[in-house]
């Protein structure tokens, strides 16, 4: 084995020794590779990180359907039959429309000032992020987002609390991923919408101050103006605002706001969209608003309001839209001429009869709430205000501070109340709490609802005076008891089980047994006059007449329960007591909704239509999502119904009928026919009428807001005095409308045979003569009332 040996060193040259090599420049500089490398992955990979949210670590992005139907939140638009846009429900006000229909300064003023290499980039104007970056060092504030990237933002609420991930807590990295996010999103649009589509959203999307999304409800609302017809400098303006819709909101801060529109011009100016010139000029001029603010819902305040709001609220939960801003089409049942005549007739005549009504009390120097002996009630409104709301809030407030409340219920400051003293129906006064509610007690209330009663549209719907100030509906919220218009209930009930109009039956005094509660009972009704005739009346003599003798026994004859159970078949769905006096309307209190509804089944051949306020639904795009058809059921015979007609009819032409101050009014040509039934409760705490024509169902009902707030007799109080002038206004601005296309005329004949004698001569030769008087007047029914036999009526 060879000897290993050290190695000989060569021999010394007199050279400077060589100092060994360094390699640790070698090895950072390797690192440096990597570590650039792995950058450069990072970016190619980091926007696919976003983008895909990985490991929740970012945050949602929009999607290709997001992307390609993105979905802005547009206001829903309510529309009457006939086309009239009546309101709005929205939480950000919105109303799109195309780029053609906004001005073109309004579209090179925005790109003057917000993106003036929009038409070079893709996107991202790099140039803007770098200066952007480069002004952030030096402490400026300088945007570099397109508008492109803009859009972005508030198309998709990239930086709303659903957008983050687990990174988007993490200050600083939060901004970083959702600017990633931005654009991203931005290049996205761009490669999918041409420049003009992506304007066209951006002006339709963004917020310009005081609720106004969007640019045709900006310049509605700055300038009372369209898109299209913006002057220069209004177009400045709304695009300055566009920075900052509060600091430059030209209403509250009008300095702020003329110094940004001028800026605006500016850039303008330096884009050569104006010459110099003309740019001074409007620098020169001062901003003139002419402002108004929708509130969140627009439209005039009416009472079907809330009950259309209350049916599409419960169709959007049940399908997952939201009325608030999906930009729905709402179309209704409701015709606004029809409702304009509605409340034009009611208001016409409230308003005399609230004069008449006053005059009646001051001249008995008495409050109008009084008991039953018409004695004015102690401490009545000392006793109602602690049932209010307000008296609540006080109270709670002032709790064990018994004369701080008093003082609070006696401040008097000024108040806008109603009035009918002006046109406009308000007027401001100095009350207290306690003055206002005592005001508002003395007026009489009304509710009125036509339907067509084939197809169960509602066609008008007024629920009080004036909704800014009564806010409590009387067509569907209040119910009362409806008096003699429940007495065709009675009818009906015998007609469908043999009985025809025909028969007979005297109007005397009669005494009714029955048992209740095991306990045997009597109850002796009385006529309102306590007179009785003795005549042997036919069902329609006496029906027309509204005969409370022979109403109550011929419910005695066809017994109580099944005039419940039938007033339920044709629309009735509140409860209703299987009593004696039934007939007479004080087995429940019912509202004008429900009795329209049931009279409604008599005109449709039997048929219940089920009252509609919808027609249908569109989305944005004007797509039919939903429509909603008539709901129908057989209730009643086809000839049981036509029936009921002809009885109703009898109103107007019996002698005597309570329906024939209907003569006094435009209604009579053509061979025009009109069915109807007055009604009056007791102490004429309620008046009704309901009528009948071949094309529509009408029901009116007025009263006080208590049942002790009412008139003392007859001449003054009872439903054809107070109710039926209003149906007969309304149908002779009806009539008047020839647009509408309702038109008089008879009722339709029965197809076929009537099998029952319906026609008969009545006990008096048929003239015309005064309406007969007609309320409930109840002889022991009061005692058996409170001795248990039957419930206790409110209004007695």
């Amino acid at each position: 084995m060879a000897d290993l040996k050290p190695p000989i060193s060569a021999p010394s040259t007199g050279a400077k020794p060589q100092a060994p090599r360094r390699r640790w420049p070698l090895r950072v500089s390797r690192w440096a590779w990597v570590l650039f490398g792995l950058v450069i992955i990072f970016f190619l990979v980091y926007p696919f990180l976003v983008s895909t949210n990985f490991m929740f670590l970012f945050g949602k992005s929009p999607s290709l359907s997001d992307l390609e139907n993105p979905k802005v939140e547009q206001a829903s638009e309510l529309y009457t039959s006939d086309g009239v846009l009546i309101g709005k429900y929205f939480r950000e006000n919105r109303s799109p429309v195309p780029l053609s229909q906004m001005s073109p300064l309004l579209i090179k003023a925005l790109i003057a000032t917000e993106d003036v290499r929009y038409y070079e980039h893709s996107g991202i104007d790099l140039a803007a992020v770098l200066g952007g970056a480069v002004s952030s060092l030096r402490g400026e504030k300088r945007g570099g987002s397109t508008i492109t990237q803009q859009l972005a933002k508030n198309l998709y609420k990239i930086r709303r609390q659903q957008s983050r991930g687990g990174l988007g807590y993490i200050p600083v990295v939060s901004t970083i991923v959702a600017k990633t996010k931005e654009w991203l999103t931005a290049v996205d649009l761009e490669q999918r919408y041409t420049k003009e589509e992506i304007l066209r959203m951006y002006l339709n999307t963004v917020e310009y101050g005081s609720s106004a999304f969007g640019i045709k409800v900006a310049a509605k609302t700055f300038f009372n103006t369209s898109p299209d017809s913006l002057k220069p400098e209004e177009a400045a303006m709304l695009v300055g605002v566009l920075n900052n819709p509060t600091a430059f909101n030209p209403k509250f801060h009008p300095a702020a706001a003329l110094r940004r529109r001028n800026v605006v011009l500016d850039r303008m100016g330096q884009a050569n969209v104006l010459p110099a010139a003309e740019i001074a000029a409007l620098k020169a001029k001062p901003i003139v608003l002419d402002y108004h603010v929708e509130p969140h819902i627009d439209g005039p305040d009416t009472y079907f309001r809330s009950a259309v709001s209350q049916f599409v609220d419960a169709w959007c939960d049940s399908t997952g839209h939201d009325m608030y801003r999906d930009g729905l089409k709402i179309y209704l049942t409701i015709d606004s001429r029809m409702q304009a005549h509605a409340e034009e007739a009611l208001h016409e005549r409230m308003k005399t009869l609230q004069r008449q009504f006053d005059n009646f009390w001051r001249n008995r120097g008495k409050n109008p709430w009084v008991d039953d002996e018409g004695n004015e009630i102690p401490d009545f409104i000392a006793t109602q205000m602690k049932r209010t709301e307000s008296y609540k809030t006080l109270a709670n407030r002032y709790r064990n501070q018994p004369q701080r409340l008093d003082s609070a219920l006696n401040a008097k400051r000024p108040m806008k109340v109603f009035t009918w003293k002006k046109d406009d129906n308000d007027t401001t006064l100095v009350m207290s709490p306690l003055d206002s509610l005592a005001y508002y007690k003395h007026f009489l209330q009304s509710g009125m609802m036509s339907m067509d009663p084939f197809t169960g549209q509602i066609k008008a719907w007024v629920g009080g005076l004036d909704y800014r100030f009564f806010q409590y509906d009387h067509v569907k919220q209040g119910k009362r008891q409806a008096g003699s218009t429940f007495k065709p209930f009675v009818y009906l009930t015998a007609l469908d089980n043999g009985y025809s109009p025909c028969d007979r039956i005297r109007d005397q005094r009669v005494t009714i047994n029955y048992v209740e509660n095991g306990q045997p009972m009597e109850w002796k009704p009385d006529n309102v006059t306590r007179e009785y005739t003795g005549i042997n009346m036919t069902l329609r003599h006496a029906m027309a007449r509204s005969v409370n003798s022979v109403t109550a026994q011929l419910t005695e004859k066809v017994g109580w329960e099944n005039v419940a159970k039938y007033a339920h078949k044709v629309g009735i769905t509140s409860p209703l007591l299987p009593v004696p006096s039934i007939g007479l309307g004080s087995a429940g209190d019912v509202s004008v909704y429900e009795m329209v509804d049931a009279y409604s089944t008599f005109m449709n051949t039997g048929f219940r239509s089920e009252p509609r306020l919808v027609t249908r639904i569109e989305d944005r795009n004007g797509n039919v999502i939903k429509q909603f058809d008539p709901k129908q059921r057989r209730a009643i015979a086809p000839e049981t119904a036509w029936l009921m007609l002809y009885m109703l009819r009898g109103g107007m032409d019996e002698p005597g009928g309570t329906s024939q101050a209907l003569w006094e009014y435009e209604l009579w040509k053509k061979n025009n026919q009109i069915g109807g039934k007055t009604g009056t409760t007791s102490n004429y705490s309620d008046g009704w009428y309901m009528g009948v024509t071949k094309d529509l169902v009408t029901g009116v009902w007025v009263g006080g807001e208590d049942r002790s707030i009412h008139f003392q007799g007859s001449q003054q109080g009872e439903g054809g005095r107070t109710a039926l002038p209003i149906f007969g206004k309304y149908m002779e601005k009806v009539y008047e409308d020839s647009d509408l296309g309702i038109t008089m005329g008879p009722f339709p004949k029965y197809p076929g045979k009537i099998t029952r004698r319906y026609q008969c001569v009545s006990e008096q030769p048929r003239r015309r003569q005064a309406e007969a008087v007609d309320t409930i007047v109840v002889d022991n029914l009061l005692e058996n009332l409170n001795s248990g036999a039957v419930p206790i009526p409110d209004s007695l």
